[in-house]
C-alpha cells in the first residue's frame, strides 16, 4: 500500500481540525491526497474530553480575543511561555471561531452580570451551544464527506517510524485484534492529547495520590501519554510544567461528564473534616477556580464540600456557575442537619460556620468587584465575599477531577514538532493538549480555541506544502 499524504493521531478538536482544513484546502488536487485519521477510542467515547467540554471560549460579544491575556501568560509563566506562540493564538483565534460558526456551530454571546470576569471583554465570554460535541459532530460530520480521509478506531500509536534520514515517516500501531502493523506516511500529526489517563506517567512528573484523582470526562482515559513517548522516542524537546495539570472541583456524587462546581467563591469550601483550607476569595473566581481543587487533592484528601446559604443559589441558579452538575444540592435548615447530609462531622463544621461569620467584616456583599468584604482573626481568611452563612444552608460535595495536563512536546507557531537544540523534527508536527505550554497554572478559557486555532492552522500549511511539492516549487 502506498504511504498516506497526511496522518493524523487523535479526534478531538485539533485532530479534526487538521483533517478538515487540509482535506477543504486539498480537495481540487488531483489524484486527491489520502489521509488516515486514528483514534485510540471506541466510537462512543473518542475525542478526550473536547465531546464532553462546554467548551467556554475568552472571547468579547465580537468575537475578539481577551487582549490581557499574553500578558497573563507572561505574568502566571514567570516568562517561560512562548510569546510568539501566544501572540499568534491571539491573532488568529476569531477566524478559528468564525471558521467554525461557518460550519454552523452556534456561539451564544454572554453577558455576565452576577461574577466578575478577570478577562478584558467588558464582562462577556462566549459558550457554545450544544458544547464540544457540537464541534465535533460538525467537524466529524464534514470529514466523512470526503472518501479520500479513512477513520481508524480503536487504533492506538505506539512508535514513530524514521527513514535513513531521520525523517519522520510513519507509525507503529495496535489495533483492537492486538496486533501491531505499520502505517507509513508523509507527515505525520500528533494530536492525541496529554497523560492524565496514565497513572504511571503521572506517578512519574505530577506526583502525589494520583490513584485517588478521577478524570472529568470518560474520554479521557485513553489520553495515556502515547503520543507524548513516541515523541520523545524521536528526540523532542519538551515544554510546560510536567508537574502542573488544570483540575477542578466538581459534584462528587455526580457520574456526569464536566459536572464542575465553578461558585466557589460565595460561601465557603471545607475538607472532610469541616474545615476550611483555602481563601475562596482571594482572587476572581476563574483565577481560583483551579488553585483550589489542587489543594483538595494534594493537601485534602480529595473530599470536601462548598457551603452557602439560600441568597446565593437565589442570585446564581439556574446558571452556569451551579450548573454543570445534573443533581441538586443539599438542603438544610441547621448546620448539624446538613453536615449529616455531607457525612462531616456536625459539631467541627457547626464550629467553622460560626467561626467564620463572626469574622466577617462589615463591607456590602458584591460579587461584581473585589469588594474587600473579608473576614479576620481566622487561621485561614478569606480576602473577598465573606458573607456570613444564614439559613437555610446549601452545599454540594465535592471532589477534584483531572481536566489536562500541562507538559507535552515543544512545537514552533508553526505546530513542528523540535528536538531538543530547537530544529523542527522533518515529518512531525504535533497540536493541542499534547503541546507544552502552561505553566504553573492555566489562564483559563483558551484550551479549546488553542487546539481548534493550532489545529486549522496546521492543516491548512500542510495542504500548501503538498500542493508545493506536487507543483515542484
Amino acid at each position: 500500500m502506498p504511504p498516506y499524504d497526511l496522518l493524523i493521531i487523535g479526534t478531538g478538536f485539533a485532530g479534526c481540525t487538521t483533517a478538515l482544513t487540509y482535506l477543504q484546502a486539498t480537495q481540487n488536487l488531483h489524484p486527491r491526497p489520502r489521509i488516515a485519521l486514528l483514534e485510540a477510542g471506541q466510537n462512543g467515547e473518542r475525542c478526550g474530553a473536547s465531546r464532553w467540554t462546554g467548551a467556554l471560549l475568552r472571547l468579547d460579544q465580537n468575537l475578539n480575543f481577551d487582549p490581557g491575556w499574553i500578558h497573563e501568560m507572561a505574568r502566571v509563566s514567570h516568562g517561560q511561555a512562548d510569546m510568539q506562540y501566544c501572540r499568534k493564538l491571539a491573532a488568529e483565534a476569531r477566524k478559528t471561531v468564525e471558521y467554525v460558526e461557518g460550519l454552523g456551530v452556534k456561539f451564544v454571546r454572554y453577558e455576565e452580570r452576577d461574577v466578575l470576569l478577570e478577562f478584558d471583554t467588558e464582562q462577556h465570554f462566549v459558550m457554545t451551544e450544544g458544547g464540544g460535541w457540537a464541534i465535533i459532530q460538525a467537524l466529524m460530520g464534514r470529514i466523512q464527506t470526503f472518501e479520500n480521509c479513512e477513520v481508524f478506531w480503536e487504533t492506538e500509536g505506539r512508535e514513530l517510524v524514521m527513514d535513513p534520514r531521520g525523517r519522520v515517516n510513519g507509525v507503529r500501531v495496535r489495533g483492537s485484534n492486538g496486533s501491531l502493523e505499520t502505517i507509513y506516511a508523509n507527515e505525520v500529526m500528533l494530536a492525541c492529547g496529554g497523560f492524565e489517563g496514565n497513572p504511571e506517567l503521572l506517578t512519574k512528573y505530577v506526583g502525589g495520590d494520583v490513584e485517588n484523582l478521577g478524570l472529568i470526562a470518560p474520554g479521557l482515559r485513553y489520553n495515556r501519554g502515547q503520543g507524548l513517548i513516541m515523541a520523545l522516542g524521536v528526540g523532542a524537546a519538551t515544554a510546560g510544567s510536567f508537574d502542573g495539570m488544570h483540575m477542578e472541583l466538581t459534584d462528587a456524587r455526580s457520574s456526569k461528564p464536566n459536572a464542575a462546581i465553578y461558585g466557589h467563591s460565595y460561601g465557603i469550601v471545607v475538607n472532610g473534616d469541616g474545615e476550611r483550607f483555602y481563601d475562596e476569595g482571594k482572587g476572581h473566581l476563574f483565577a481560583t477556580f483551579e488553585g483550589i481543587a489542587v489543594e483538595l487533592w494534594r493537601g485534602q484528601k480529595n473530599k470536601g464540600a462548598f457551603v452557602t446559604d439560600g441568597s446565593i443559589m437565589e442570585r446564581f441558579r439556574p446558571g452556569w456557575v451551579y450548573g454543570e452538575t445534573d443533581l441538586e444540592p443539599v438542603c438544610a435548615g441547621s448546620i448539624e442537619e446538613l453536615a449529616g447530609m455531607l457525612g462531616i462531622d456536625g459539631g467541627k463544621l457547626e464550629k467553622t460556620v460560626r467561626e467564620f461569620n463572626a469574622a466577617c467584616n462589615e463591607q456590602p456583599f458584591d460579587p461584581m468587584q473585589l469588594d474587600g468584604k473579608a473576614t479576620r482573626g481566622l487561621q485561614v481568611n478569606k480576602s473577598n465575599w465573606a458573607k456570613p452563612l444564614e439559613s437555610p444552608f446549601y452545599a454540594f460535595p465535592v471532589t477534584t477531577r483531572s481536566v489536562f495536563t500541562f507538559g507535552g512536546v515543544k512545537v514552533n507557531p508553526d505546530s513542528q514538532v523540535l528536538d531538543t537544540q530547537g530544529v523542527p523534527i522533518p515529518g512531525l508536527w504535533a497540536a493541542g493538549e499534547l503541546t507544552g505550554l502552561y505553566y504553573n497554572g492555566n489562564p483559563p478559557l483558551t484550551s479549546v480555541l488553542r487546539c481548534l486555532t493550532f489545529g486549522r492552522l496546521a492543516g491548512t500549511l500542510l495542504a500548501k506544502r503538498l500542493a508545493a511539492r506536487d507543483s515542484g516549487q
